[in-house]
């Protein structure tokens, strides 16, 4: 499925930077060596780890780049061109998001490890759990090194438990990861029932895990690293949607990509498209598929006088990212992030509407032209229903959007080489998680291409590698 017109905006769209819909050249050019599908957050760190270190290089993309993070994003089929010895053709996406972005950097070393580690053992959650961490690290390190202003605010972040039972059991499950040896737990600290809800700012929290982390714009720092792209040589073409990959190459070794602009040929295709994978790459229809998502900014305007003698005051403020979690290890009721400015982000909503029998409203949709009408009230409600000390707080609902994220049969995003056809890459499916896994997935990425890296030795999780065997599970789930 591919994205629908009219999207709702964002807001992280709402300051747009110069190159939203730039066009590097009037026409695309007939070949290429390397076209990138895609042009958020993984479209554009693919480009910015081939063209850093190549004297000469280039990019394209579908509506207007930059809108990662999931619900950052617009997560559209955007797409980026690119040349050095080649040119970039790239659906976009959100990161950041992530995903129904709430601004995060947020490496999941509690809730997302113990998931992993039920699913797939101890090895390869402490490996996920570790590379996520690294990647946080990395996308601190690229934005300092490259100077880009997007906001990047160093935070403690949380998983806080409203439900008695299913803290004990979160609780129950960090003792035995701790037991385990599982090192991302260096990084954790918990709070029982006598702080948790103090510490978190969450009404009712009975149990609390926090966690360095840190907020961020997505959009700008994306936007960001397309101008490097650029700047190193990089040829952008926005609003120009691919729509057709040739099933196989021609005689000379190039693969076709068709746009409402024309075709062009490269003989290297990546795949940056997360959710809209399966759209352009049909062996991925069953393995990546798409899910609608809502978030909010709330605006707290100041807690209301109790009487004509009190004056107003601000709210006390809770931690400044949290998930506020009703099951163990980890399934998220919502989430939210403080800005700059003093607004909230609030991303999830799910009680509102993932509901059975409404699965219409969110499951394997690409409608993010409309709202989730259900979660329009809850979000009104939200502030003064989870954070304590907001039951008075006027807090304006300034601006509600959807986007659509990524789901993968086995929870896992698929990174490599596509099985059975040599030249085409994948770097997608980031299960709302792309800023703690795109930018060490794009750099691993990049080693294959240009080093011709075994996977092994990219430093990406093992269980991240694309394969025939994990296409053929996709369709049999």
């Amino acid at each position: 499925m591919f994205p629908v017109p009219n999207s709702t905006l964002p807001h992280w769209r709402t300051e747009l930077h110069d190159l939203d819909s730039h066009r590097s050249t009037p026409e695309l050019p007939d070949k290429q060596d390397i076209v990138i599908v895609g042009a958020g957050f993984a479209g554009a760190s693919l480009a910015y780890y081939l063209l850093k270190d190549s004297p000469d290089p280039v990019q394209a993309e579908r509506h207007d780049p930059g809108g990662q993070t999931g619900l950052l994003r617009r997560d559209w089929s955007e797409w980026c061109v690119l040349h050095r010895l080649f040119y970039l053709l790239m659906p976009m996406d959100h990161e950041l998001v992530q995903s129904m972005s709430s601004g995060h950097l947020r490496p999941d070393v509690f809730s997302g490890v113990a998931r992993c580690l039920q699913m797939r053992g101890l090895a390869i959650a402490n490996e996920v759990g570790l590379f996520e961490l690294a990647n946080a690290e990395a996308v601190t390190a690229l934005v300092r090194d490259e100077g880009i202003a997007c906001d990047l605010t160093p935070v403690t972040s949380g998983c806080a438990f409203v439900d008695d039972a299913e803290g004990a059991k979160a609780k129950k499950l960090y003792d035995e990861m701790v037991a385990l040896g599982c090192p991302t737990l260096e990084h954790v600290t918990y709070h029982g029932a006598e702080d948790a809800e103090s510490v978190s700012g969450v009404k009712g929290a009975w149990a609390l895990f926090t966690f360095p982390a840190a907020t961020i714009w997505p959009y700008k720092m994306v936007m960001h690293l397309l101008a490097l792209d650029i700047a190193n040589g990089a040829n952008l073409q926005t609003n120009t949607s691919v729509q057709e990959v040739s099933q196989t190459p021609d005689p000379d070794g190039y693969w076709t990509l068709k746009t409402p602009r024309g075709s062009t040929r490269a003989r290297r295709v990546v795949f940056g498209t997360n959710a809209y994978t399966g759209a352009v790459l049909l062996e991925y229809k069953h393995a990546i598929y798409t899910n609608r998502g809502t978030c909010a900014r709330i605006v707290p305007v100041a807690a209301v006088p109790s009487s004509e003698s009190d004056s107003a005051s601000p709210p006390r403020q809770p931690l400044a990212s949290c998930g506020i979690c009703v099951r163990s290890p980890g399934s998220m009721e919502s989430y939210y992030g403080m800005q700059l400015d003093g607004s909230v982000i609030v991303g999830g909503a799910r009680s509102s509407f993932r509901i059975p029998g409404q699965e219409g409203l969110w499951l394997r949709t690409v409608d993010d032209a409309s709202l989730i009408e259900p979660a329009v009230p809850y979000f009104a409600a939200w502030a003064g229903k989870m954070l304590l000390g907001w039951e008075d707080v006027e807090g304006r609902v300034e601006k509600v959007w959807t986007g659509i994220m990524e789901n993968t049969t086995d929870e896992a995003p698929h990174v490599g080489e596509v099985p059975g056809k040599p030249g085409l890459l994948i770097c997608a499916g980031f299960e709302g998680y792309g800023m703690p896994n795109v930018l060490l997935c794009a750099k691993g990425l990049v080693k294959v291409m240009e080093d011709g890296c075994p996977f092994s030795e990219t430093g990406v999780p093992a269980c991240y590698e694309t394969s025939l065997e994990r296409l053929r599970a996709a369709t049999q789930h």
